[in-house]
This record gives structure tokens, sequence and C-alpha cells, in this order.
């Protein structure tokens, strides 16, 4: 499947078959494939939770507002990110560069994040962003569904899930064989509506 097609057929299903298993080899794929994304300064600051337990995926779907999607998709994936992956070990970012890359690079990452906490998060928020459409687009080349899900309570999966103190989490992605169809696209604007030219009037 190319991308733009993977891009037409990609929708937001709520409905999973729960009882279809991925292949741990789909998952690594899948996984691998969104290790590719784009992230700034190559941080590779996402952390992708998968979470297993089936236990532990009720209690989350419970903290997300009973959604059947939670526990019926074959994959849950918490999309979270390092708030400080800037300064843990800043060098293994760039360690396949050139010397002179490196020497450039490395200490620019800290003089560019110290001190600027919004700065942090909003990069998060970005890369977090990119791989959860990495993912969903891999998974509709592999024949899956997905659904990215803000519906839920941050603080109540935070805890279960242990995220620690200078991680964030930006969202879910399930992934799995729908067994029921999207509703119809609800309302593309027009493309003059959503392109600026230049700049706003």
């Amino acid at each position: 499947m190319d991308v733009s097609k993977a891009i037409e057929l990609r929708r937001s299903v709520k409905a999973y078959d729960p009882n279809h298993r991925m292949a741990e080899a789909e998952i690594e794929k899948l996984l691998s494939l969104a290790m590719l994304s784009p992230s700034a300064w190559n941080l590779q600051n996402w952390r992708f939770v998968q979470v297993r337990d089936p236990a532990l995926r009720q209690e989350i779907r419970k903290a997300a507002w009973d959604q059947a999607q939670v526990t019926d998709a074959s994959l849950l994936l918490v999309l979270t990110a390092d708030l400080k992956a800037w300064e843990k070990e800043p060098g293994r970012y760039w360690k396949n560069t050139p010397q002179a890359v490196q020497d450039f690079i490395v200490p620019a990452i800290g003089q560019y994040y110290q001190g600027r906490e919004q700065v942090q998060r909003d990069e998060a928020m970005r890369s977090c962003g990119i791989a959860a459409m990495s993912l969903m687009l891999a998974a509709k080349e592999m024949g899956y569904d997905t659904n990215p899900m803000d519906g839920f309570d941050f603080d109540a999966v935070a805890k279960l899930i242990n995220l620690p103190q200078d991680h964030v989490i930006a969202m879910f992605v399930v992934v799995g064989k729908g067994v029921k169809e999207a509703w119809p696209r609800g309302g593309q604007l027009a493309q003059k509506e959503v392109v600026v030219i230049d700049r706003f009037k």
C-alpha cells in the first residue's frame, strides 16, 4: 500500500476483535518503523509503553471512561516522552556523525533546552504526535486499524504505568482488527479555509 492510499484509508476505528492477537514480529516491525520518526535534535524522546498485562489494561480502561477499545484492540500503546532526554547522554543521539558535527550539535542541545521547560514539553508533544502518525500509517499498511486517544484521565494512567516524574503522557494509540467501520468522515473543511498564503488577513 502506498502512503497516499494509507492516508486516505486510515480512520479512527473504535470497535475491535478482542480475540485477535498480533504476532510479536508484527509488533516489533511496527515499533521499529515508529522509531524512525523524526524528532527535534534527534532526541528520540518518545517512550512507547506497550501494555500487555490484561489486568492493567482493565484498570486503564476504567481510567478511560470504559472505552472498550482499550482492552479489545490487539495492542495498546501509551505514547509518553522523556522531557529530560536532552540532558541524558546527548552524545549518543549523534554518535554516527562526523566528529565536527558532534562537536557543534551536542553542546547546542543543552544550550537550547536548559531552563526552557515549556519548550521541552512542546517538543515532547510534537515528537509523540509525529510518531503516532507513523504508527498509524504503518499499521494501516500492515492491514490493521488504529485509533489515537486522549479520552482518559492522564493522572490516573500515569500512576497505573508508574510514569517517571520527568516524563509526560501524550496519547494512546490502539491497534487491531476493526469489527465495525468508522463513521463517515464528519465533514472536511475546504482547502482554502485551511491553507493560509503568506500571512493571516
